[in-house]
């Protein structure tokens, strides 16, 4: 008779390739085995593995690890959609991030993912009514990660946040999905509003690295924001804008800017 793990990893290829990927690193490296085993090895499902990992690196002397992964393990248990989201958001680096060559490597060493599960968590949980909990989340997540996302914006799945050092994303928020952003971007506001007052960004999006994207503006679907840029204007669908402040230099060169990541100005642009 199959055992109930040899059932799970049949029906859920994501989870069975991390699995083999795992004994594999432990029979190249041994000093891994312990790391690896109690990460990914010893859980039956992914989400499991995601809620051990994610209470570890947030626990703190003001809240166990015990506690938090109770409070994790209940987010994916009652909202499955979690789960779904965090494969498209593996799979979102697989594709498009070129150092990342396993499926386990997010899941074991990139903050930028490991920091979009907490914030999802923390996003749950602002949807519940539960804000000290989601604020605290956001909070450790800031702490350890340097990702700071506010537990109330709405981001979409498929999410890729290369390098993920200083990061910031206002309450009011929105991301569309399969966007992809690099470090010290900014998605925030323009002064002391309080009503809705950050960006909204479409779908399929690259924004680069150090872009600013300021106030309540529409940034359109499949949008290539350049590197350094402040963008503190509406920008339609399919643009690449760039510079302080940012203009339209020209078309963003491909359907899906946030799939191709190129991140290259050509001659005819700018």
């Amino acid at each position: 008779m199959p055992t109930p793990r040899a059932n799970l990893l049949s029906v859920d290829p994501v989870w069975s390739r991390i699995c083999d990927e795992a004994q594999a690193a432990i029979d190249a490296e041994p000093l891994m085995g312990g790391l690896i085993h109690t990460s990914i090895l010893h859980h039956p499902t992914l989400e499991r593995a995601l809620a051990f990992r994610t209470a570890l690196k947030l626990a703190s002397a003001e809240m166990s690890d015990q506690i938090l992964r109770e409070i994790v393990d209940n987010a994916y248990t009652a909202a499955p959609e979690l789960g779904a989201i965090a494969r498209a958001d593996l799979g979102a680096v697989f594709d498009r991030d070129p150092a990342c060559h396993r499926l386990m490597q997010p899941l074991m060493y990139f903050k930028g993912f490991q920091a979009i599960q907490a914030y999802r968590v923390a996003h749950w949980l602002w949807t519940q009514g539960r804000k000290d909990l989601a604020y605290y989340f956001q909070m450790r997540a800031s702490e350890v990660y340097g990702v700071d996302i506010h537990p109330a914006a709405c981001i979409g799945r498929g999410l890729m946040i290369d390098h993920a050092h200083s990061i910031v994303i206002g309450e009011t928020a929105v991301v569309g999905d399969n966007v992809s952003m690099l470090h010290s971007v900014t998605l925030g506001g323009t002064g002391k509003e309080e009503e809705d007052r950050h960006p909204k960004i479409g779908n399929g999006v690259l924004i680069g690295a150090g872009a600013k994207v300021l106030g309540n503006i529409r940034v359109g679907d499949n949008v290539r924001i350049a590197a350094g840029s402040v963008v503190l204007h509406p920008v339609p669908d399919c643009k690449t804008v760039a510079g302080v402040p940012a203009r339209i230099v020209g078309e963003a060169g491909c359907d899906c800017p946030s799939v191709a990541m190129d991140q290259i100005l050509h001659d005819d642009e700018g």
